[in-house]
């Protein structure tokens, strides 16, 4: 028997836009993984040519259309336990106005059995991604088999709604993911040029990091010792002396 997830505490996190935050930032950099692929996509309704595919196509100008009462609901049913550090999701209130929703519930489940309401979003006329990093009550790491976005109003009381593109982020795998992957080839002792030369490049990319951590919050994923193990592991020196 899975264990579901239990006494969630709803939070409200405000809208974070794509002009102050690139959402696809931390995948590139290896850091986090889309899994939309791994999983099933269910919605409550569509308009004929305006569903899932359109949803998952990776074009902005194209869009998902619900066609019925709210609240209309995107369920993302993965195979597996999955570890999920945050959702993207990109409207366009410039272009579907009253389409556009104003309030988001996000909720996760072992199944539509016990799915319960875990998050809830606020926008305000929103134009482009919107970062929405999720986590559990109990121990801060949302572990779930299902995933369900419940769009609950729209802009000016609109009825049925447009979401133009979703994406699931969860952490990359080992610890902090594909990090290693350029790493790996740094050597192990260096002489004292040597040194300088990879500490200052350490420093640097340990900065950036820090950076993309605390602005996405992801860093809540990793107790203090798990991140400086991963430091101390990919930026190890042994000074050489001549």
């Amino acid at each position: 028997m899975h264990r579901h997830v239990e006494n969630e505490v709803p939070q409200k996190h405000e809208s974070i836009p794509s002009t102050t935050l690139d959402p696809f930032e931390m995948v590139r950099m290896g850091f986090l993984r889309e899994v939309g692929n791994q999983a099933i996509w269910t919605l409550s309704s569509c308009k004929p040519g305006f569903g899932v595919d359109q949803l998952r196509d990776d074009l902005l100008d194209t869009y998902w259309q619900s066609d019925g009462q709210l609240p209309h609901l995107i369920s993302i049913q993965f195979k597996k336990k999955t570890v999920i550090a945050d959702i993207c999701i990109y409207t366009d209130y410039r272009m579907d106005e009253s389409y556009t929703p104003s309030r988001l519930s996000i909720r996760a489940g072992s199944s539509y059995n016990d799915i319960q309401e875990i998050e809830t979003v606020e926008f305000h006329e929103p134009n482009g991604w919107v970062v929405i990093p999720v986590k559990s009550a109990k121990n801060g790491v949302l572990k779930t088999f299902l995933l369900q976005i419940a769009v609950i109003s729209n802009h000016q009381n609109g009825r049925d709604t447009h979401i133009r593109q979703i994406k699931v982020h969860s952490p990359a795998d080992p610890l902090f993911g594909g990090l290693g992957h350029g790493t790996q080839q740094f050597p192990t002792n260096f002489t004292t040029r040597e040194f300088l030369q990879y500490t200052t490049l350490s420093i640097l990319v340990c900065g950036i990091v820090l950076n993309q951590l605390k602005r996405i919050s992801i860093i809540s994923f990793y107790n203090k010792r798990s991140f400086c193990r991963f430091l101390m592991n990919h930026t190890r020196f042994h000074y050489s002396k001549k």
